[in-house]
Formats: structure tokens, sequence, C-alpha cells
């Protein structure tokens, strides 16, 4: 059970290396400020700064989405994984430099109505 312990870890670093490049070589495009209305549907109200990597192409063929939190450190500290029952769609989004306050507001924006997300957090 040590070595499928150890075989976990490293997994696990690897995968977050792999989410710390990809930002790393993109550009953060907010293109829905915190406070802002969802396009289509004006009732949805963006809690934080919400918006996607440039250069990157995620499962709705748009680039992978973000939300960008007020922390002063830019570091990935959590994914929330998506499914939308009406979309019929999943997705991962990133959340950098979020905090524990911001981490319950996307959850809670996640879980709303068709949408269930599940956070998953950087240990």
């Amino acid at each position: 059970m040590p070595l499928q312990k150890e075989l976990n870890q490293m997994q696990t670093e690897h995968f977050w290396a792999a989410i710390d490049r990809l930002v790393s070589e993109a550009q953060i495009m907010i293109d829905r400020p915190k406070g802002s209305r969802h396009p289509r549907f004006p009732s949805i109200v963006y809690p934080i700064d919400y918006g996607y990597l440039s250069n990157t192409a995620s499962m709705d063929g748009n680039g992978i989405d973000v939300w960008l939190g007020s922390a002063y450190s830019r570091t990935v500290d959590a994914i929330i994984c998506t499914i939308d029952l009406r979309k019929k769609d999943s997705e991962v989004k990133i959340l950098i430099g979020c905090t524990p306050d911001e981490k319950a507001l996307i959850y809670d924006f996640h879980n709303r109505g068709e949408m269930k997300g599940l956070l998953i957090t950087r240990e």
C-alpha cells in the first residue's frame, strides 16, 4: 500500500504542475468582471472575476475557464469540475489566487439549479 500512496502523490504533483504550466504560458483574459451579468442570462451575476486562458481550448471549444480571486498570490489553488445538466456538458475551471471565502462563492455559483460542481483544492 505505501507504493500506491507514493504513486498517487506523484500523479497529483504532476497534475498540478501541468496546470501551473498551462497558466504560466497563457494570458488570463477577464471577460466577466466581478459583479457583471451573464450575457444571455442577466439574473446570473459573477461573484468573482471570470474569464479564460488565451490560446487554450476547453470542451466547449472556447478557452479554459478561470476564476481570478483577490489574493495577492497568483497561484493555482483549486479547480472546479462542473456538470451542466441543461447543456449536457462538463468542464474544468481553474481557480487562481482565490481566498477561502471566494472559493465558497465559486462553489455556490456552480451548484445552483441544473449545474453541479466539485471543488478540488490543492494541498
